[in-house]
């Protein structure tokens, strides 16, 4: 049957809810002739965002505040990492430079919990479970990624073939940048065949580029009179080579100091001959005439003796390199580097033996199993970030992401921020996500008796999730603005509060300002006070545009009323701009009879006022 025309037949089939018709249509469309296919497995905090949507609050007696006003603000949210990813669909999309991830490797050894149960080895479902965990959570980390970003993903034989295609399919093929082996253990892990000592790091984004490696070849080791500007040098091959293929341009004759050479070694009469032959391949100079007259000039070419009689080889130096512009040639003064290589995780400093020895120098015993080396970590971050980037994991475990962004950031000068994600089963974000990193910025003690210094321009806000319920009533909505203040610090990276705005006090139930040097930010919970704000907007000069977000029932902004200072301000209606956001990524909500509000409120005008809502 025709595929449209059945869509059409579903669609008006008597006897089924909406939703149900939803479900068949989806299972219709998302029919595909390639990729990967699993069974799709509901998660109970999935059903949670059905009705209840999340917002962060502080947990301020945890906030570890730096002294320096320019102390990059990092951030740890304590709850499910879906519900994190949700609030983070609004405060940080596109704004994510790298994410680095270790999700559980569902070896079936009690490393995955869905729904608060173990997977186990022999569960039917373990990986259309696991499938089903990933897809919704790298669905919304696709949306955070700047234009730019990058996200690294470690995993091992379990499930690396499997997440592969789904990241083939979520992020696209044509952004698939690498599978990285890395060495987990030098011994390995024995079986009855092979000792497995090695996982992998996906890695798929649209980076321009990777920062590169110092290059150390040690044949760098030759010196002449440009030494002090050039670095040292090493002979390339020959300037003449005969697998190229053959050009008539690049076959002619060099005079040095008086004397002639051709390629190939040839005499003048062998070099006439050839030259009227034009054979297809043989001898003929990888430099142009012009670029061997400016290399001659500048000292890039020498002549030694061989087996074969004199040569001429050309110079490469460790700093010195000829380029060209506009048809000129010219010699640029640069660090010579080295492009990342597929195997370079294979060294024993990325393996796990060294995360243990991490650990072990800041707690007394055992706290975590399987956490990731802080060598691995802060070498991910040094090739694929600047100094401003933000970086996210959200499988923080133990907490190694951080502490290697805050040691990176000491040993370059960078001011790059961290975002973690994880709950706290076990206790495992207080007692260690957040513990190691409050020591890392505090200073401690290693077990030895060893003092290590704190890295103390850092500053980190530990937030937890919290919920409100998802129908848009005239009561959640302004609840939803009132609990939405830690949301628009944390989106406008701005935690100053100021008791005054201009000669207005401040207040939580009417308004509050945040400002710094740099950036300035309005709450405003009462459109009443509009009239007054925008007169005293009048007399205040500020550093860039003030951000106002103002509490409306619709989209307007009160755009208007605001008026005479639009070029001063920058309006956002609330809470429209966070159901914007949770609605890309929110699971569909279930069908509901309307029922009116309580205490005399006006219920809302239809069943689906949040009608947009739903997967993409």
């Amino acid at each position: 049957m025709d595929k449209e025309k059945l869509i059409d037949k579903i669609k008006n089939l008597q006897g089924l809810t909406n939703d149900e018709k939803a479900d068949l249509l989806g299972l219709l469309r998302s029919f595909k002739k390639y990729g990967l296919v699993w069974e799709e497995k509901l998660e109970e905090v999935e059903e949670r965002l059905r009705e209840e949507i999340p917002v962060l609050t502080e947990v301020k007696e945890r906030a570890i505040i730096s002294d320096s006003a320019d102390a990059p603000n990092h951030i740890l949210i304590e709850g499910d990492n879906l519900e994190a990813l949700t609030t983070l669909s609004y405060t940080h999309e596109r704004a994510i430079d790298v994410i680095y991830i270790d999700p559980p490797y569902n070896t079936g050894n009690k490393d995955f919990v869905y729904n608060d149960k173990f997977v186990d080895a022999e569960d039917e479902y373990r990986h259309s479970k696991w499938l089903s965990f990933m897809s919704k959570r790298l669905r919304i980390a696709k949306r955070l990624l700047s234009d730019k970003g990058v996200i690294f993903i470690s995993i091992d034989d379990n499930e690396q073939a499997q997440l592969k295609l789904l990241c083939d399919e979520i992020f696209g093929i044509e952004n698939f940048i690498s599978i990285f082996p890395r060495l987990t253990k030098k011994a390995g892990k024995t079986t009855n065949v092979v000792a497995t000592n090695h996982d992998y790091i996906l890695v798929y984004g649209k980076p321009t580029k990777f920062n590169q490696l110092t290059h150390s070849d040690p044949a760098f080791k030759l010196k002449d009179e440009f030494v002090a500007e050039r670095g040292c040098y090493k002979l390339s091959q020959t300037l003449d080579y005969d697998t190229l293929g053959y050009v008539n341009s690049l076959d002619y004759p060099i005079v040095i100091n008086n004397e002639t050479f051709y390629a190939g070694g040839v005499t003048e009469q062998e070099y006439n001959i050839r030259k009227e032959s034009n054979p297809k391949d043989g001898y003929r100079w990888r430099w142009s005439k012009e670029l061997l007259d400016f290399g001659i000039k500048e000292g890039f070419v020498v002549v030694k003796k061989s087996r074969n009689g004199k040569r001429i080889y050309t110079k490469t130096y460790k700093y010195a390199s000829i380029k060209r512009n506009q048809n000129k040639y010219f010699i640029e003064i640069e660090e010579r580097t080295n492009i990342i290589p597929s195997i370079f995780f294979l060294d024993n400093l990325f393996s796990n033996d060294n995360a243990r020895k991490d650990l072990d120098k800041i707690f007394d015993e055992k706290t975590f199993n399987y956490p990731k080396p802080m060598s691995l970590l802060k070498m991910i971050q040094w090739i694929s970030t600047n100094k401003d980037s933000i970086i996210l994991d959200f499988f923080a475990g133990s907490g190694t992401t951080l502490h290697a962004t805050m040691r990176l950031n000491a040993e370059d000068g960078g001011n790059r921020k961290c975002i973690l994600v994880t709950n706290n089963e076990n206790g495992i974000c207080e007692n260690v996500t957040y513990l190691r990193n409050k020591k890392v910025i505090e200073g401690y003690t290693t077990p030895k008796g060893e003092e290590v210094a704190g890295l103390t321009n850092n500053t980190l806000r530990y937030y937890r999730t919290e919920f409100l319920p998802r129908e848009r009533s005239p009561r959640n909505m302004r609840a939803l603005v009132s609990l939405a203040t830690d949301l628009l610090c944390i989106k406008e990276d701005l935690y100053t509060e100021q008791k005054m705005f201009g000669k207005y006090p401040t207040h939580p139930k009417l308004m509050r300002y945040f400002a710094n040097d740099k950036k300035h930010m309005l709450i405003l919970y009462k459109e009443e006070a509009v009239f007054d704000i925008v007169e005293e907007i009048k007399n205040i000069e500020f550093n860039g545009k003030l951000k106002i977000y103002i509490f409306t029932p619709g989209r307007y902004p009160f755009s208007d009323d605001f008026f005479e200072v639009q070029d001063k301000v920058e309006l956002v209606a609330l809470p429209a701009a966070i159901y914007d956001a949770y609605t890309r990524v929110l699971p569909k909500r279930k069908e509901k009879y309307l029922t009116p509000e309580k205490e005399g409120e006006t219920a809302p005008l239809t069943l689906f006022n949040d009608n947009e809502e739903g997967e993409e």
